[in-house]
């Protein structure tokens, strides 16, 4: 059984590789998953992911990949090579998610649909010529394409797992990000939830960055989360 510790993803963002490493040694053994997002990636953060895949640590690259069918294919092969647990791929068409599942081949990368951003609202899709559906929608439907084109788990707000969990089975990941835990600061995010308001709604694991990394001291933050989920509070 996944221990609540176990379920934290920490977002590693920082534009630093250094601080990143630093963070992740106080974190190490306190927290299931480090996420290593764009822009660490960009500031080295590919070897940080593969120094602590071969550490020993679970790994989630997130990079949001969508391009053409040939790129994905070789990015999500390359990927693959670096020990990674998971990588983001944009569920948005199946000719995009197909070629990521034929560059992942027989390796052990797990691959997760992004659904629909936890910073976007009904505005934003409106912008974005998706007029015909709410956010919830929208994420339902792109999650049932990403297993279907073989993804093992998807990416979603809190507000949509109970839903995508009805729409996508008991054997597949929802990865929830948007966390904040109860009288958190919400930033710059439209759809958060508290941490065991989305395990309760059906998330497998949460994505939690500032909170944590930002904290005057991070392992105290993990603690009070992880004592807030065992809680249910």
């Amino acid at each position: 059984m996944i221990t609540p510790k176990e379920r934290i993803i920490v977002a590693l963002d920082f534009p630093s590789v250094e601080q990143a490493r630093d963070m992740s040694h106080r974190l190490a053994g306190r927290v299931g998953v480090f996420k290593i997002g764009m822009e660490l990636v960009y500031s080295g953060g590919l070897e940080l992911a593969r120094e602590l895949a071969e550490g020993g640590n679970q790994v989630f690259l997130d990079l949001k990949l969508l391009d053409i069918g040939h790129t994905v294919r070789q990015a999500t092969k390359a990927v693959s090579r670096l020990g990674a647990r998971f990588l983001t791929v944009h569920a948005v068409d199946e000719k995009t998610m197909i070629a990521a599942v034929e560059g992942r081949g027989d390796s052990t990368l797990k691959l997760l649909g992004v659904t629909v951003m936890t910073n976007l609202d009904r505005d934003d899709l409106k912008q974005q010529g998706i007029a015909q559906l709410s956010p919830s929608q929208l994420a339902i439907k792109r999650a049932a394409m990403a297993v279907n084109c073989g993804f093992e788990g998807v990416i979603t707000s809190g507000h949509e797992a109970s839903a995508i969990r009805t729409a996508i089975g008991a054997d597949k990941l929802i990865i929830t990000p948007g966390i904040r835990p109860a009288g958190a600061d919400v930033g710059d995010q439209s759809r958060v939830m508290t941490p065991a308001r989305a395990l309760q709604a059906g998330a497998d694991f949460l994505v939690i960055g500032r909170p944590i990394t930002q904290a005057q001291d991070p392992v105290a933050a993990v603690e009070a989360i992880t004592a807030q989920m065992e809680a249910g509070e």
